[in-house]
Formats: structure tokens, sequence, C-alpha cells
């Protein structure tokens, strides 16, 4: 490949193919690439047959130039798969981490791009294992990449016929020497296929670190002057730049900073990255959804101009460098080797641009010296968060809206992500607005993984975004709080715990979409107020009347300990809800019938914890902090286990719904 030069021979040098470690199966499953040592990047649905249900089983890679074209005996180590016994795999699930297990096989890894999350499109080399007579052979192609189909898809114009096996593969990109994808399929009609960005990655989370990290340490330590490593080939690439120094950031340049940002602890949530690349960039961000920033890495790839350009000006990425080692640092952090070399390079530009990154200070956003504001554990009065207001912190929102005219109720989803005051949270974080919906049992896996990365992009250690989830009162009984995030997690892993235990969680009328007015006045006198108490409804024995939610004052909270969906506890939730009321607890496993005994705990429980409340803001929070201790001791029968919070802020109203129609099929 004459653009690229010797990366061509790079790349072939990294790519291997899958296949049993005995006799007996398919003897080609699918190809893969070598990413960092010991690591190999495949599509899931190569491995998918022989792994569903055994991800323990030992398989063999193999390349013709990894180990003398000996087999590595080989496991699989993260897949992205929700559902191994799907029919297909989506796109942005269709990745696998694979792990010699022979850690001492050296062998080429490719540069995976550092760039966000651009379109590419233009002449791309493919590369992967295609059946032979006896074994797999190598094959590549040139292709045109010319549509993007979702967040992650890239389609190949159909003029290449890929053949099987070659799934897995790594796509060149030869305008910057980088790996910009994966080969997913190819079409079974016509020549031409997908391809998954490598972007995708990111979405392997903790795993995508320690995997990058490697990556990135590998390729800082290549050999500095010698042609046969990626700086060095992408150095000789049109619109590079010149050798190293002087204003231009350099391929060179590139490595050795990505290999000392490697060598960095992880930042402490995402929200932090962005902060610096916008302090870096001195403009916003460009418009649309974020992309995902989980390393200091991803900061970096966030600095490039638009498309492929020429070279890129230094002083950014000095300046943001400069940043991260300034908040590390701050933190404890040992920072020596990136500050020596950032200062060392600094001297190369221009003098009159070096303040820029000399002076430089962190943005208000992020604070090294940040304390976790939980407090003691079981301390139930220190370090409770206020719930945020409007352009006081992000949250993350679901919308579940009922399909029309489906029976039993479907919904269709919206999650949006609130943040820095943003009229409305800007555009769907990620939506199904069409076809069927989801069922009320399927929402959990529909809804996980958009979920961890909205909140993946806007939390931080010491402060996880609330969730506030907007549905009909009929669904107001769905236990929120219980939701995991992961169905199976190590016991450390946050990811582990009940969302409710994690963060705050709140529910919301979606019936009170767009215009607030009923209920400001009373939010208003409650916002304002430092003492609360709980009303107890129905009485014991009686049933609600709508005088008795009008005439209470604006302290008074509706405590119920009936579920809100049905009888007399969705009779007197309506009559609340139409009293202007924002704020409500209740039992949504409460009993139907008359009262129990087990009732007065409930009340005097809720009774007790508005009591302690010194603002309304504090409720969410406090609630979290019971649900923790709860989890963390098990106390299936403690009075709070089974509540649910209403805390609908007319300050941040749900946006009326899109214009037009939307039918289900």
């Amino acid at each position: 490949m004459a653009e690229a030069g010797h990366l061509d021979a790079l790349a072939r040098a990294a790519t291997v193919h899958l296949r049993p470690a005995r006799d007996g199966g398919p003897p080609l499953w699918g190809s893969g690439f070598l990413v960092a040592p010991g690591w190999v990047l495949t599509c899931a649905h190569v491995l998918r047959p022989y792994l569903a249900g055994r991800r323990e089983l030992v398989f063999q890679v193999r390349g013709e130039e990894l180990n003398g074209g000996s087999p590595v005996e080989a496991r699989l180590a993260h897949w992205l798969l929700a559902d191994e016994r799907a029919d297909t795999v989506p796109v942005d699930e269709d990745l696998a981490l694979v792990r010699l297990l022979d850690e001492g096989v050296e062998h080429e890894c490719v540069w995976l791009t550092d760039r966000a999350e651009r379109s590419f499109a233009g002449t791309a080399a493919v590369y992967g294992y295609r059946p032979g007579d006896s074994q797999a052979v190598p094959w590549d192609a040139r292709a045109e990449v010319n549509v993007n189909d979702g967040r992650y898809g890239r389609r190949f114009e159909p003029t290449v016929e890929f053949p099987k096996g070659v799934s897995g593969g790594p796509v060149l990109d030869p305008g910057t020497g980088a790996v910009v994808g994966v080969v997913k399929s190819r079409r079974g009609d016509r020549d031409g296929g997908l391809a998954i960005s490598v972007a995708a990655l990111r979405r392997f989370g903790g795993a995508y670190q320690e995997v990058m990290a490697a990556h990135d340490r590998w390729h800082g330590d290549r050999p500095q002057h010698t042609p046969y490593n990626w700086a060095d080939g992408q150095g000789t690439l049109p619109g590079a730049g010149p050798s190293p120094g002087g204003d231009l950031w350099t391929p060179r340049d590139r490595a050795r900073a990505l290999g000392l940002l490697a060598g960095l602890p992880a930042p402490r949530g995402e929200r932090e990255v962005a902060a610096l690349v916008a302090e870096a960039r001195n403009e916003p961000p460009p418009p649309g959804r974020p992309p995902l920033l989980p390393t200091w890495r991803d900061g970096h790839g966030q600095l490039y101009g638009p498309g492929v350009g020429g070279p890129e000006e230094a002083i950014a990425f000095l300046h943001y460098l400069r940043l991260v080692e300034l908040l590390v640092g701050g933190r404890g952090g040992d920072t020596t080797a990136l500050g020596g070399w950032v200062r060392e390079r600094l001297g190369s530009v221009r003098r009159i641009v070096q303040p820029v990154v000399s002076r430089a200070e962190l943005p208000s956003a992020v604070n090294p010296s940040a304390v976790d504001p939980s407090g003691a554990p079981g301390d139930p009065d220190q370090g409770v968060v206020p719930y945020p207001g409007p352009g006081e912190g992000p949250t993350v929102v679901v919308e579940l809206e009922p399909v029309l005219y489906e029976e039993p109720v479907r919904f269709y989803w919206r999650i949006r992500v609130e943040d820095e005051g943003a009229a409305h949270g800007g555009e769907p974080f990620e939506a199904e607005e069409t076809g069927r919906g989801a069922a009320p049992e399927e929402l959990v896996q529909r809804l996980r993984r958009p979920l961890a990365e909205a909140f993946q992009g806007v939390d931080t250690p010491d402060r996880p975004a609330p969730l506030e989830v907007a549905l009909p009162v009929d669904h107001f009984d769905t236990a929120v709080h219980r939701w995991q995030l992961s169905e199976m997690a190590r016991l450390w892993d946050a990811a582990h715990l009940p969302l409710g235990a994690r963060r705050p969680v709140v529910l919301r009328d979606i019936a009170r979409r767009g215009d607030p007015a009923t209920w400001w006045e009373r939010w208003d006198l409650a916002a304002q107020a430092k003492e609360f108490t709980a009303h107890r409804t129905p009485p014991r024995a009686g049933v609600p009347r709508q005088h008795q939610f009008t005439e209470l004052p604006a302290t008074a909270v509706p405590v119920l300990c009936r579920p809100a969906g049905r009888g007399l506890g969705r009779k007197a939730l309506d009559m609340a809800l139409e009293a202007g009321h924002g704020i409500v607890l209740w039992h949504t496993e409460g009993h139907t019938g008359g009262c129990q005994d087990t009732c007065e705990t409930f009340h005097q429980g809720a009774a007790e914890l508005l009591r302690r409340l010194g603002a309304a803001d504090e409720l969410p929070d406090r609630m979290r902090r019971i649900r923790e201790q709860i989890y963390e001791g098990r106390d299936a029968g403690h009075w709070a286990e089974a509540v649910a919070v209403l805390y609908d802020d007319p300050r941040r109203p749900i946006p009326t719904a899109a214009a037009g129609t939307v039918d289900s099929p």
C-alpha cells in the first residue's frame, strides 16, 4: 500500500485468525488483530457459536508473523454481548477482547486511532484471513467506505467481495495511518460489507482503560529512530508535519504523549476529561451527542481539527497535557515524567505561545482537592448532597411513553442528559420511538447499556448523577431503584449495586409534560421550607378526599402505605397530583386492603425521614443513603426497601412530545 508505506506490513503482522484448540471443529472461526501485548480484538459473533455458555473454553490464535507461525492458546476475556443467544448481534455489541495465555510471546500491535468519533469515508485497507486448502491464509483488500450506519457502523461500497473468515480483521485509514475499524460482516447477496468503528471499544469500560493503557505504553516505548514502528510510518504520510520539534504536533509527539498519559491514574469520571478538553480548545464542545471520554487518551483525541486535515498545532495538545499534569499532581499522583517532557517539548514552540501552557490553570469545573461529600457511613445527617436544580449539576432522565393501541402495554423510551442548565437537555442521548417498543419486563435489558453510557459521561466518583424516570401513574410501582446496570459484575463493581443504592432515583409523572404552572406555587413554597411533616393518606380507617390534599400546607408530604398504581393508593395519588404536590412517598408493594401492623413501622420511618430534612432537595439523597445501607445489610424487611419517591421539579419541566404523530405498525 503505497499511501501508507510500511504501515501495510505492520498491519499484516498484527492480523491473526482464531481457531479451535483441538481438531473436530471449523478450522477457521474468524479473524482478529493484536492491539496490546497479549490482547486480541475481534468480533463477538466470531466467538459466540463456540463460546456461548462456556466462556472459559481455550482456543488458539494464529498469525503468519505471530510466534513464528505456531498457534498460541487464548481465552475470551470480555465481550459486549448483552444476550449471547440473540438471533443477531447488534453493531454496538459485536466486539470481543481475547487474552493470550502465554504472556512471553512478543508480537506486533496495531496503532488504534485516538481521534474522536469522526465519520470515516474514503479508501480503507482491510485485512483478515480466509479459508485455504490446508489452513487459513492471509487476505487483504482496498475498499471504499461511503456510509455511516448508526453511531458505530461503517459500510463499504459493493465493489469488493469479503470472503468468509475475515470478520474481526482490522480496517486501516491510509490518511492517518491508524486502525479505525473492525470488519463485521459481508453482504449476503452482493459484494461489500460492514465495519465497526473502534470508538465502540470505549464501551468496555474498565477493560478498555486497561487495554488502551497497555497499547499506549507499548507504542510509547518503541524505538524512535527506526522505520519499523507506527509513529515513524505515520510521519511519512502527507500532512503529517515535519520532524519532531517546532510548532506542529507530530506522530512521534502523539505516541510519546499517550505513552506518558497511560502511566497516570485514570480520570475520576468523564466530566473532568471534558472540562480539560474545553479549556485546552478554548471553545465550546461541538454540537451533537458527546463522545465517551473514559481515558486521558480520549481527551487528547478531541483536540484534532475536523477531517483528516494537515499538521496540527502543538500548543493545544501541550496545554491539555499541562492541565492533566496539574490535576493529577494536585491529587498526589506522580507526574514527573509527563511534566518534564511537556516542559522540554514546550521549548521547541514559538516563544509567544509558550505562556498559554506555562501559565495554565485548572478550570473551576475540576477540583483536585474535592472530597467525598457522602459523609461518614451510618451518619444520616453528614454530607447530604442536595438534588440539583437547573444549572446545578447533571441528571439523567428516562421518559417512558406507552405505545398507542398496544395491549398489553409496551413503551417507547427516551434518555436525556440534562447538564449545565441546557434547555430540556438538548437532543435525546438515545431513544426507541418506533416499532412496537419494549414490554415492561424488557425495559431493564433495553435501557441497561445506554443508561450505563449516559452515566459514564456525567458521573464523578464522589457524585453519581441522579436518575429521573418519567412514566404514567399506572406504572408508578415499577421498582426502578432495584434495577442493575450489569447482569454480572464483580462484587466491588459499582455496576453490581442496584441503581437506588448507587445514586438518587426519583419518579416523575409523564402526564405533566410541558407547562408546570399547576404545581409551581406549591413547589416554590416547599423549596423555601426548612421543616417537613408526613401526611398519612388515606387515613387508617377512611378514604382519601380531594380537600385533604388541597388544604395541606406545602411542607406536608403525602405518604401512602399502599401501591400507587391501583386501589385507594391510586385514588390518593391522583388527588395529590391534582392538588399540585411535587413530592410524595409510597410503598410499591404495600397492601390494597385495610392497614396492617407493618404500616405503623412504615409511617413512623417516613415521618422520621421527613423530620430530618433541612430542605426539600435533601430527600432523594437521604433515601439513597438508606437504600445503600439496606443493600449492604441485606435488610429486605426494612420499611424503606420498597418505597418510591415522586420528586417532580417544575423548574426542569419534561419537554413536550415531538411534533407530529408516532404510530406503532
